[in-house]
């Protein structure tokens, strides 16, 4: 049996990680300013990390959800604390698309219905409800194009409030900044319309913090820069440092009703100390300020190389748009720098590097960068 062949992939084996740095079989290092949505480490290298998991695998790895899992429940409090989302409630499952799913579907049925409005450029998930509200038809089965979904444009005010207005709308599901679309930021006066839209017509408002979220944008979540509190918010990849662990933040509005949500390996024990450990490490070491100092610096800079068509991001969630396909350049700069980068769509190069970014690590960056550019 061979794998299903899903990615194109370079012809690289990683085998070891540590902060922003990774090392493949030959023993080659490359700077990883994408690192998999790292926040504290890649490859899970963190000493504090790498205690905290041992211990507990060593202990008890999983163990049925039918019984009090205490881990689940520091999670749930350290997590309220850290987002200032002390007064919501958190159900843990595996991954993003399953918090997106679980979202939608208490979403629905808060208020009853099926309609859901979610922006072009939107990425959501690959699963059923998740890539029906994802705006790429490449990706959307026939099984899955239900015709629940209507897409707006993002920041066009106007169109998504005569949307919500019409009162037929579940749920309105938003990234804190569009990840996969380009690094595309809503803007104040659209995120505050589409709150006060949705409270007017009793319709969920949805942020979906899994790539934005967990301190990545120089604050816990990244609508957080806009003052809004939303109804639901998705986590993922940062809530355990790449172990399968997301979470959905529940409004106090919810009312629990056995049997509506479930999981098997939602919120096991070993995924609990992952995401404890994450918690750890980002209050000792200041990683949410680090991210907005560091990142600040970044976008400063890159703003300055006349090469960049534009420069979109905040905090370590940066997109670089060029004006011609960045696909040799990102390549040059893997193969004769040795600096691994994410990409959105054909022009655009994609930052999101370890919330541990050094000042000195940007400026490496930038130095390597800037050869690549000539």
């Amino acid at each position: 049996m061979k794998l299903f062949d899903v990615y194109p992939l370079f012809d690289i084996n990683i085998v070891k990680g540590k902060g922003c740095h990774v090392w493949d079989e030959n023993g080659t290092e490359y700077l990883d300013l994408y690192g998999g949505h790292a926040v504290i480490s890649i490859g899970h290298a963190h000493p504090h990390y790498v205690e905290m998991i041992s211990q507990q695998v060593a202990t008890l790895g999983f163990y049925s959800n039918s019984v009090i899992n205490k881990l689940q429940q520091q999670v749930a409090e350290r997590l309220g604390k850290a987002s200032g989302y002390e007064d919501y409630s958190l159900f843990l499952i595996n991954s993003g698309a399953e918090a997106n799913e679980n979202a939608l579907k208490l979403a629905s049925f808060y208020n009853g219905r099926t309609r859901v409005v979610s922006c072009a450029k939107a990425f959501h998930g690959r699963t059923s409800l998740a890539v029906e509200v994802t705006n790429n038809p490449k990706i959307i089965a026939p099984i899955n194009d239900c015709g629940h979904v209507t897409y707006v444009p993002l920041n066009d005010t106007a169109t998504m409030v005569a949307e919500i207005d019409k009162g037929d709308v579940c749920a309105v599901i938003i990234e804190g900044i569009q990840g996969v679309g380009g690094i595309q930021l809503p803007t104040d006066e659209f995120m505050h319309a589409v709150r006060e839209a949705c409270t007017r017509n009793n319709t969920v408002l949805i942020l979906d913090e899994i790539q934005s979220g967990y301190g990545r944008s120089g604050k816990f979540f990244a609508h957080q820069h806009q003052g809004i509190r939303p109804d639901l918010i998705t986590v993922a990849k940062g809530i355990g440092n790449g172990f399968p662990m997301a979470g959905v933040l529940i409004n106090p509005m919810f009312t629990p009703v056995y049997g509506q949500l479930g999981t098997t390996f939602g919120g096991n024990h070993l995924a609990c100390a992952a995401a404890l450990a994450v918690l750890d490490v980002m209050e000792q070491e200041n990683l949410v300020d680090n991210a907005a100092r560091v990142g600040s610096y970044l976008l400063d800079e890159l703003k300055k190389l006349p090469q960049i068509k534009e420069v979109r991001g905040r905090g370590l969630m940066i997109g670089l748009e060029f004006d011609a396909p960045i696909k040799d350049l990102r390549l040059r700069l893997l193969k004769e720098q040795h600096v691994f980068t994410g990409v959105s769509g054909t022009n655009v190069i994609r930052l999101l590097p370890p919330l541990c970014l050094s000042m000195d690590e940007a400026n490496l960056f930038l130095e390597r960068f800037k050869k690549v550019l000539g």
